[in-house]
């Protein structure tokens, strides 16, 4: 008898049913299509019809599956029964935990609400979060913005209203040159996979500035191996040479900038402000007339190199500043570790992209003057940045300069250039301001975190000027905080500075551990106890799906679904998914039910705020508003007809503005979790300035009127503080901060060295961490696909250091900063500027946390760098405390980390290791199912 063939099903059923929802293994939340056999997730793939990811998905995203049956996935609500860091935890109902909460918050509502505090990690529901604790009271509240990007987004909003990744995007079917500063693999991925994709195909040009040439840079057609903290002074140089070159688009800065705008000269509390009309409009100088008019007034052609009366608009400060010598590329390169041919050969080729090879749309629009244009020109040149510009004390100066050269060039909102998503743009004035007055028993005046545009705004208190918020954000230590500083949280509650508060709520934010500047002090910090024997930060209150290393800090756990668990809204209010050509928004829903006693946290906040008696969520009788979040995500109504969702309003049929629908949500799930607008196409460009975009966005209900702007080169914001620490303004900062606020809060983009470099010579190399493609939140590290892709991480070490300390395959070595060391294993990278060691973030784990086995290679090899950073600076021997954050925005300044480095015997594991924590979770099964 023959051989006989098996028969193989080559197209074995993988499921029974597929339910449409949204990813959340990163901040892309790509769209999902979720396979369930038997009512249990057995595969998860791409959305081919999703506007984000259009089928595309990463290797988070398959992996989400493990997520959802993850071993270290919390089962009940946990009270402390042991110390603090002990993991002594008895299991209680949740009518125990929300009863305990209560009785907690209660009292502070009542008699003083800023004793609470909350923040709040990665979460995406950060409108309704921030609502929440402006309904309680408490002026201290923030997410994570101020550890991770706060610089970047600020930065872009001030100069342009709007920043990269959630608020824009390279026009990726036109641009010919994409220039990435400081972008690792983590944030936006598969969008930006998808655009260089694009890129590739048609031939454009991509080009990476960073140390690390990993990732996105690896793929790049040049690098640049820039010196960490350098960024800025690059980009600086970058605008000398085009100024020098007559490479700028002058018809573009004239028309949507506030370059032709005149600048008091005359000393006094005006000088360096914008001349004004009675109306408060800026004044520019009309070429055709010579008359002295507002810069809005119709038929005007803004003369840029005016002077009226002694007085020379912004652009000719502008010139006059970065032609200085100063900014020659022979002046910046050995600072850089750029070649000062390489950086003239960079200018060249952006120039040529942009002037040489222009982008025209035969597309007719009319602009906010009135005036009608019959062709869209673009300049097709796109840059995107992100953490690796931010993460410094100089990255809000850094990310300006970078906005200001993309608008000297004229590519953004062209044709080939930078287009914002819906609902950007959004000048910093259509922001709100930042609100800190509280009382007992009453909501907060308004929304804690803005945008300030003078000392007026600042959150301080009305009686002695103090602080208003735990954090210090809004004050004059970093006047622009737009996102809050998480990371001197709890720094300054164990402090008592300015006051001590009562409650800690934490809401997915592991900073006992990967999400703390220092690990081990934070660690200390959350134990330590006053001379009665109390806990400094008497009740921590915390939430997470996850058995983390901060479950272990917390007195009261309420624990949260995972993502394919719950209702979720990724909403206009907070931080959409929008495309440039679209506006768009999203749901998660509950595609499998829990098999644990756990809750939404966003739901166990509306039932608290019930029980609290909030008002915006409790009838004018004290009867809950709300069931659930479900509930609030279709009733809630943020302005009169405007929600969390924009989709399927009024009877169904209404887009933007409509009366809450009841069967919104079902709508959403039927579209496939998703719902889009596209932007009209002759509104698709010049948003900021086109009338045709200002009128949709009014129908859309992004804002109530147009509001067209115009970009500021000159951040006039800036000034104002800067006048302040010149003695004109009634509110005045401290006396040892005045120097500083002149020198750094300049309204033009300026370069100063990181803080981290001040400890000199004795710490030559900068130090990096950047999170890998494969994970994004800490939580990656304990999922059992990602793990066998990223389940250890070395010191990347540079050629030159490799060689100098005599390092071979498999050595260690001990890594020392002003504020700690580390014994890590080494690895040799030869594509790393050669002053620079780095490793991945988050892979480390401490022992008996996420279920993890005690001889995990996460818990023995790998390790953190975050015990090598502090809050604060060194000590200058004046008494202060400096924070190592960025002056203006507070950001933290997690890359000015300087080290040396030194060759030692091999270890064992990784140093410092910290014992085990008893896990509130039952161990890991061996072989999962």
């Amino acid at each position: 008898m023959g051989y006989q063939q098996p028969e193989l099903d080559t197209s074995p059923k993988v499921s029974d049913e597929v339910r449409k929802t949204t990813c959340y293994m990163c901040a892309c939340r790509c769209g999902i299509n979720v396979h369930l056999k038997s009512g249990k997730v057995s595969y998860i793939e791409g959305n081919r019809d999703h506007p984000i990811n259009k089928g595309v998905l990463c290797a988070k995203g398959a992996s989400g599956i493990m997520q959802v049956t993850a071993p270290s996935r919390l089962r009940a609500p946990l009270r402390r029964v042991g110390p603090r860091g002990s993991g002594a935890f008895e299991e209680i109902s949740w009518d125990e935990a929300l009863g305990l909460a209560v009785r907690w918050l209660a009292p502070l509502r009542a008699k003083a609400p800023e004793k609470l505090a909350f923040f709040t990690g990665r979460d995406q529901s950060q409108s309704f979060t921030s609502y929440w604790a402006q309904a309680f009271g408490t002026p201290n509240y923030a997410a994570h913005g101020g550890f991770c990007s706060v610089n970047m987004a600020t930065a872009g909003i001030y100069t342009m209203g709007g920043a990269f990744w959630e608020f824009g995007q390279p026009d990726w079917d036109r641009t010919k040159l994409f220039v990435m500063f400081g972008v690792a693999e983590d944030h936006d991925s598969n969008p930006i996979k998808i655009g260089i994709g694009k890129l590739k195909a048609r031939g454009a040009r991509v080009i990476g500035v960073n140390p690390v040439r990993s990732g996105y840079n690896a793929v790049a057609d040049d690098w640049y191996g820039i010196t960490p903290g350098t960024d800025g002074l690059l980009i600086l140089a970058l605008i000398h040479e085009l100024l020098k070159a007559g490479k700028i688009d002058l018809d573009y800065v004239a028309r949507w900038t506030n370059a032709p705008c005149l600048i008091e000269e005359a000393e006094g509390e005006e000088k360096g402000l914008m001349l004004r009309d009675m109306l408060g409009k800026p004044l520019v100088v009309d070429k055709a007339s010579g008359d002295l008019v507002p810069f809005d007034t119709p038929g005007i052609r803004p003369d840029i190199a005016a002077v009226r009366n002694g007085c020379r608009t912004v652009f000719q400060h502008m010139a006059e500043r970065y032609l200085a010598p100063d900014y020659a590329p022979e002046a910046v390169a050995a600072r850089c570790g750029i070649p000062a041919e390489r950086i003239r050969g960079l200018a060249a080729e952006i120039a040529h992209a942009a002037f040489d090879e222009p982008v025209v749309l035969d597309r007719p629009w009319t602009d906010f003057r009135g005036e009608r244009h019959e062709r869209m020109v673009g300049r097709p040149v796109t840059f995107h940045a992100m953490r690796g510009i931010s993460a410094h004390s100089n990255g809000f100066q850094t990310a300006r300069a970078l906005h200001v050269l993309q608008i000297l060039l004229g590519s953004v909102e062209t044709p080939g250039g930078f287009r914002f998503k819906p609902p950007y743009p959004k000048p910093a004035f259509a922001h709100p301001t930042p609100h800190s007055y509280f009382m007992p028993g009453r909501p907060l005046d308004g929304p804690h975190l803005g945008f300030p545009h003078g000392p007026e705004h600042l959150a301080l208190k009305l009686d002695d000027q103090t602080p208003a918020r735990i954090d210090k954000g809004f004050t004059w230590e970093n006047p622009l905080s737009a996102h809050g500083l998480m990371h001197m949280v709890i720094p300054n509650a164990h402090a008592g500075d300015p006051y001590k508060i009562d409650t800690l709520m934490l809401y997915m934010a592991n900073m006992a551990w990967n999400s703390s500047m220092n690990t081990a002090a934070v660690m200390a910090m959350l134990t330590d106890k006053d001379e009665d024997g109390e806990y400094k930060i008497p009740r921590i209150i915390y939430s997470d799906a996850y058995a983390s290393e901060m479950v272990a800090y917390a007195d009261l756990i309420l624990p949260d679904t995972t993502y394919l668990e719950r209702h979720d809204c990724i909403s206009l209010l907070d931080r959409p998914i929008c495309e440039a050509d679209h506006a768009a928004d999203a749901i998660r829903w509950p595609v499998t039910e829990p098999d644990r006693d756990v809750r939404g946290f966003q739901s166990v906040l509306v039932d608290l705020a019930g029980r609290l008696g909030l008002p915006p969520f409790v009838t004018k009788d004290g009867k809950p508003r709300y069931r659930d979040y479900a509930d609030y995500i279709v009733n809630h109504e943020r302005r009169p007809g405007v929600g969390p969702l924009m989709g399927f309003r009024g009877d169904g049929t209404a887009v933007g503005r409509g009366a809450p629908n009841p069967k919104q949500i079902q709508r959403y799930i039927d579209n496939g979790g998703f719902f889009q607008a596209e932007v009209p196409e002759g509104a698709a460009f010049f948003k900021p300035w086109n009338a045709a975009y200002q009128n949709w966005a009014v129908a859309m209900g992004f804002y109530d009127q147009p509001q067209p702007y115009i970009f500021q080169l000159y951040a006039e914001p800036m000034r104002r503080f800067q006048l302040a620490a010149e003695g004109y303004h009634e509110r005045q900062p401290p006396d040892r901060l005045r120097d500083r606020i002149k020198a750094t809060m300049d309204p033009l983009p300026i370069w100063y060295p990181p803080f981290g470099d001040e400890v000199g010579a004795d710490y030559p190399l900068h130090a990096l961490t950047q999170r890998p493609m494969a994970m994004y939140h800490s939580w990656g590290s304990q999922n059992a696909w990602l793990r066998q892709i990223h389940g250890l991480n070395p010191l990347y070490v540079p050629t030159k250091v490799w060689d100098e300390h005599g390092f071979e395959d498999g050595d260690w070595a001990r890594v020392t900063s002003p504020n700690g060391e580390i014994t890590v294993p080494v690895a040799l990278m030869a594509a790393l500027n050669e002053n620079t060691v780095w490793t991945w973030n988050a892979i480390g784990k401490r022992k008996g946390t996420w279920a993890l086995s005690p001889d995990a290679p996460e818990a023995t090899e790998g390790f953190l760098l975050n015990h090598l950073i502090s809050e604060l600076l060194p000590e200058k021997g004046d008494g202060q405390r400096w924070l190592n954050s960025d002056p203006i925005t507070g950001q933290a300044a997690w890359f000015d980390l300087r080290v040396r480095i030194e060759k030692v015997e091999p270890q064992t594991e990784a140093q410092p290791a910290f014992g085990p924590i008893p896990s509130p979770v039952p161990p890991a099964k061996r072989n999962r199912p």
